[in-house]
C-alpha cells in the first residue's frame, strides 16, 4: 500500500510539474515589434511556440555528435508574426549572455528557433529549452565563426531594435 501511495505521488508531481511547465514563459520578445510606433511585449510558452507553423533542420553542429534533428519556429515566421522592424535582434540566453542578430538573417531557409531535438524538448542543461539553429549543412555561408557566434543557446529574450 505505501508503495503504490508513493508512486500514485510521483505521477501526480511529475503531472503537475509538466503541467506547469507547459504555461511557463519560454521565450518573450519586445522593443520595436507590433504596430509602427508602439513598443510591445509578446511572451510565448511552448504551446504558443508549437502554434506557429514549424520546421525542421538536420544538420550538423560544431556542438553536437552527428546529424541532429532541430524542430521550431522559423525565425523570419516569428518576426513576421510579431510585426517586428527590420534592424536587428539581441537575443539573449538564460544567464544574460548575449549576441546580435541581423533581422535580415531572418529569411526563407534560415535560421529557426528550435524547441525540439531528435524530437524531444531541449532541457536548460541541454541547451534548451530554446536554440538559435541554422541550416549549417544545407549553405556553407552558415558555416562561419560569425554565424556559430549567433547560434545561441538557453535562448529565453529577443530584443528587436529598429535601424
Amino acid at each position: 500500500m505505501l508503495r503504490t501511495l508513493k508512486s500514485l505521488c510521483a505521477t501526480l508531481a511529475i503531472s503537475f510539474a509538466s503541467a506547469a511547465y507547459a504555461d511557463e514563459v519560454l521565450l518573450t520578445v519586445s522593443g520595436d515589434v507590433g504596430l509602427k510606433g508602439n513598443k510591445n511585449t509578446w511572451t510565448f510558452d511552448r504551446k504558443a511556440l508549437e502554434a506557429l507553423p514549424s520546421k525542421s533542420i538536420d544538420t550538423t553542429t560544431i556542438w553536437t555528435e552527428g546529424t541532429q534533428s532541430f524542430e521550431g519556429v522559423s525565425l523570419d515566421v516569428l518576426l513576421d508574426h510579431v510585426q517586428a522592424e527590420q534592424g536587428i535582434i539581441r537575443a539573449v540566453a538564460l544567464n544574460d549572455y548575449a549576441v546580435t542578430i541581423p533581422t535580415s538573417d531572418a529569411t526563407d531557409g534560415g535560421p529557426i528557433v528550435a524547441y525540439l531535438r531528435d524530437g524531444k524538448a531541449m532541457s536548460v542543461r541541454d541547451k534548451g529549452p530554446l536554440w538559435i539553429i541554422y541550416p549549417y549543412d544545407a549553405n556553407e555561408a552558415y558555416q562561419s565563426e560569425e554565424i556559430y557566434a549567433r547560434s545561441i543557446w538557453q535562448l529565453n529574450r529577443l530584443e528587436v531594435v529598429a535601424q
